[in-house]
């Protein structure tokens, strides 16, 4: 069987959002395989800190675009020519969503469609992951997880606008690719996902590690909202080998994919920041109530098709993705190390870890 550094040696690889969060680990990680790696990104991205901090800037092609623009897209896609596209540019947050109800979905739903687009176009592309959000189920109130073929929906604008990407992923594949374009076309959903470097607004580990920073208490608005959380290497792990398996296979590999987390992972945000305290050595929680506006709970994925037929499963707990979480903003912050260097090391530990190289 091909080893997965070995597949992504040299391979162009194509990543929309890459000044994002998971972008910049995604980049970080295909760059340690030896791949050469195109990114776009967009100015007022929030989370460029980690990408700059990185200096992902020096190591990737970088075009600074909005995914919206098509002409823009098409033109830095006919430049580098890609073989491999990870579509991650999206507006990323619920609360955002409510704010900016209408630019959420131009961007999430625009964004997806000028990559299909483009898909469709170019000849040279042969696999694209679309990551989309465990968000786009319909949330009818299971007990049981989510699987694949479930209803598909959300009433928040977030939601309705991964779950609209959704569904014109499938149109395009079942339109355009099937037994026409000898190019593989997936959505990967997940979420929760932590890791280091993610600095956005009205996010858990973010909103902690500011506090713990300064020496300010961490105010709690929700103690006791469960999520199952993980790690970002987790999914980013899946991504890589669907992107693979669906290179060499298209047809076998093109579908709708969970990403998602271990039976026993779901834990509440109280639990969470009391892991961290621990790993960091210090701080104090005090619970401050505040009104929500609507958000999906307690939304599982059921992985067993990924187990199955891609062989991912996670393998780090929620406690091991706090420890690391926080060791990496420890190390950054604390001990004033390289960011590259810390977010390598982690890179190849996960790897060893998982024997997977």
């Amino acid at each position: 069987m091909e080893k997965i550094t070995s597949f992504y040696k040299n391979k162009k690889v194509f990543v929309t959002g890459a000044t994002g969060f998971k972008g910049s680990w995604l980049c970080s990680w295909l760059l340690y395989m030896g791949a050469k790696v195109y990114g776009s990104g967009y100015s007022p991205n929030q989370n460029k800190n980690l990408f700059y901090k990185l200096k992902l800037q020096k190591k990737i092609k970088l075009g600074i675009f909005d995914i919206r623009d098509q002409k823009k897209l098409e033109k830095f896609i006919l430049k580098s020519k890609p073989s491999i596209i990870f579509h991650l540019a999206a507006q990323p947050l619920i609360i955002e969503s409510y704010l900016k109800p209408h630019s959420t979905i131009d961007i999430n739903v625009r964004g997806t469609l000028n990559i299909l687009e483009a898909s469709k176009k170019f000849k040279f592309i042969k696999s694209v992951v679309l990551i989309t959000s465990d968000k786009c189920y319909e949330n009818v109130g299971k007990l049981t997880r989510y699987k694949e073929d479930d209803a598909l929906g959300g009433i928040d604008p977030y939601s309705a606008s991964k779950s609209s990407s959704e569904i014109i992923i499938r149109a395009y594949r079942e339109s355009f690719f099937k037994d026409k374009r000898n190019c593989g076309i997936s959505s990967a959903r997940a979420g929760n996902v932590i890791g280091g470097g993610d600095w956005s607004a009205k996010r858990l580990i973010p909103d902690c590690i500011k506090s713990l920073l300064n020496n300010k208490i961490i105010f709690l608005r929700n103690p006791n909202f469960n999520r199952p959380w993980q790690h970002v290497l987790e999914p980013l792990r899946g991504y890589l080998m669907l992107a693979k398996k669906q290179f060499r296979e298209p047809k076998k590999y093109s579908d709708a994919w969970n990403f998602g987390t271990k039976n026993n992972s779901v834990k509440s945000v109280k639990e969470i920041v009391n892991y961290m305290i621990t790993f960091w050595g210090s701080g104090k929680i005090r619970v401050n109530p505040e009104k929500r506006f609507y958000e999906q709970k307690n939304l599982q994925l059921d992985i067993s098709k990924v187990k199955k037929r891609l062989k991912w499963y996670p393998t780090y707990t929620v406690k091991k993705g706090v420890q690391i979480t926080t060791e990496w903003y420890l190390q950054v912050f604390k001990d004033k190390k390289d960011p590259f260097e810390v977010t390598n090391n982690q890179i190849v530990e996960y790897m060893n870890e998982n024997n997977w190289r």
